[in-house]
């Protein structure tokens, strides 16, 4: 996937209709030097921002694979425009994240917001509990953002109480403590 020109892309779409956007899943990890491969782009943006961003992706070329209030997933025939995944957020949850995003650079010079660890790693507890098969990926990843010492722990630790997942905080933190 050529990144730099998706992101290109999609970003001015979202600029112009005045949506704030940020780089998830995958590569917002290598914003904090925890790179892994990935074979998608996932963008968080504003849940009143999705049916003119599914048509805008149509326009493109690309198939809408899923859409559902809280995502949607696109998939390009030409592998350099590749897969776009979307999640939409709405409310406190939009405005509580878009607060606190920090601006890194892109490809390609692409301005790139990325949300603070923790709502990465919020995602990541949320994804588990939608996706119990991606229990041991998004638990690295987990673990590779909660190397920084500005994360709160206390509060990731609240994501899985609320997800339902808590006896797996439990589990995965003693297996992250020092011995």
């Amino acid at each position: 996937m050529n990144l730099g020109e998706v992101l290109r892309r999609v970003g001015e779409h979202l600029d112009s209709q005045g949506h704030l956007w940020a780089l998830v899943g995958g590569h917002a990890l290598a914003a904090y030097g925890k790179a892994r491969s990935t074979l998608d782009l996932d963008l968080l943006v504003p849940g009143k921002a999705q049916h003119q961003l599914i048509e805008f992706m149509e326009g493109l070329g690309y198939e809408t694979l899923h859409r559902s209030s809280g995502y949607s997933n696109h998939l390009h025939s030409d592998p350099a425009l590749g897969r776009v995944d979307f999640i939409y957020v709405r409310g406190d949850t939009r405005r509580e994240i878009f607060e606190e995003v920090r601006e890194v650079a892109g490809p390609d010079g692409v301005r790139v917001l990325v949300p603070r660890a923790e709502h990465l790693i919020a995602m990541k507890v949320q994804a588990i509990k939608n996706d119990p098969k991606r229990k041991f990926q998004d638990l690295a990843d987990i673990a590779g953002l909660l190397e920084f010492s500005e994360v709160d722990r206390s509060q990731v630790r609240s994501f899985f109480e609320r997800a339902g997942m808590l006896a797996l905080w439990n589990e995965f933190a003693e297996d992250e403590s020092p011995t």
